[in-house]
């Protein structure tokens, strides 16, 4: 076993820290605040090598493997889980294509975005289909040479700002996960439009969007893998990019960790800092208790898929444990705080707003239970 980073990798992770502290977070609250997509960090996070860095080298990228990725998402997410979204949600528009792709498609629809800033979507769920995948109402009619879709999708990251969209449809309302198929809408495709979601909670920084097809047209060479294909793609899928939301999950909370040490060294009570009180350091050590073992189970789980090895049940795990225990340290930030980390005068209070998302999105946590329930049970 072994427990290190490659030199490569601790660089990496230096470049991802520094452009965090750098970039992110002076400006992580003022975008939060703004409900706006900072576009000037995607461009930087682009000429510095961190966007799209899953995009193979055949295909004009740099090809970093999974545990790469989300190195380089627990530091960005340090700094903003919407900003982290933004970027990561791009990876996940891009593994599909990675999935269920070949290689022509893959340097037609990848190679544009490592020669300039741009972003991928994933369009699965729908405004009355969430976990139930499969039953999904938007449709894909074959019409000669090209697919028409109609159809609505809902919660989806980059949503409309993306350059590329995989769309997922069914060709057949009645016919279940075989009917399913996966579907590349480029950015200007007439008929595609979408609508900004306002006030959410949290990750506010990262847009997310309806997206709505009238009659949208994509040629028959946009689809990937075989008809009936769609729901496996989409479903492997998943199984790789809720790794790095548990890996950004530990980002936030170390970033909890960070500020509730500081804080608790400034803040005196009884005439002493409050960090001499053991209910506090209790506090601070059960989020460093969760720091550490949910770093192991992310990387574990990254180390299975760049191995080439099934790792369906430990990202479920990852994913369902990094976000509860990231939120639980958030919730401890703001007790450590008290009063001031439930205004916005510290940032305890957005890591609480943000984290939540993390146990709804690629997945909710009681899907990643039935999995790792199924799993269990075979």
């Amino acid at each position: 076993m072994e427990f290190t980073l490659s030199d490569e990798q601790r660089q990496l992770q230096q470049l991802a820290r520094d452009f965090t502290r750098k970039e992110i977070t002076p400006i992580a609250a003022e975008y939060d605040q703004k409900e706006e997509t900072p576009w000037q960090v995607v461009e930087k996070a682009f000429e510095v090598g961190l966007l799209n860095v899953g995009i193979p080298e055949h295909a004009g990228g740099i090809g970093l493997g999974m545990l790469d990725e989300c190195i380089v998402g627990e530091e960005l997410a340090y700094g903003c889980m919407g900003i982290f979204t933004v970027l990561m949600a791009s990876e996940l528009g891009i593994t599909p294509i990675l999935v269920g792709g070949t290689e022509e498609q893959q340097k037609r629809f990848l190679g544009p975005l490592t020669e300039k800033a741009g972003l991928a979507a994933f369009a699965l769920s729908e405004p009355n289909n969430g976990s139930d995948a499969a039953a999904m109402g938007t449709t894909a009619v074959l019409d000669g040479d090209e697919w028409v879709i109609n159809g609505t999708k809902m919660w989806i990251s980059n949503g409309g700002l993306a350059e590329v969209t995989v769309v997922f449809a069914t060709t057949d309302r009645q016919g279940g996960h075989k009917a399913t198929v996966a579907l590349v809408v480029p950015k200007d495709a007439p008929g595609f439009t979408y609508n900004k979601i306002k006030h959410k909670m949290g990750q506010r920084a990262s847009l997310t969007s309806e997206l709505v097809f009238e009659n949208v047209r994509v040629p028959r060479e946009n689809q990937l893998g075989g008809l009936g294909d769609g729901f496996k793609i989409a479903m492997k899928t998943l199984d790789k990019t809720r790794i790095p939301v548990a890996a950004g999950s530990v980002g936030i909370a170390r970033r909890a960790l960070d500020e509730s040490v500081k804080y608790s060294k400034e803040r005196e009570a009884f005439g002493k800092p409050i960090s001499n009180f053991q209910a506090i350091q209790f506090k601070l050590a059960e989020m460093a208790m969760g720091i550490e073992t949910g770093r192991l189970m992310y990387q574990k789980a990254a180390w299975l898929v760049d191995q080439g090895q099934p790792h369906g049940y430990e990202s479920a795990i990852a994913k369902a444990y990094c976000s509860e225990m990231a939120f639980n340290a958030a919730n401890e930030a703001i007790q450590v705080h008290g009063g001031y980390g439930y205004v916005g005068e510290y940032p305890v209070e957005k890591l609480l707003r943000d984290s939540k998302l993390n146990q709804i999105y690629e997945g909710t946590n009681e899907i990643q239970r039935v999995v790792i329930s199924r799993q269990l049970l075979k």
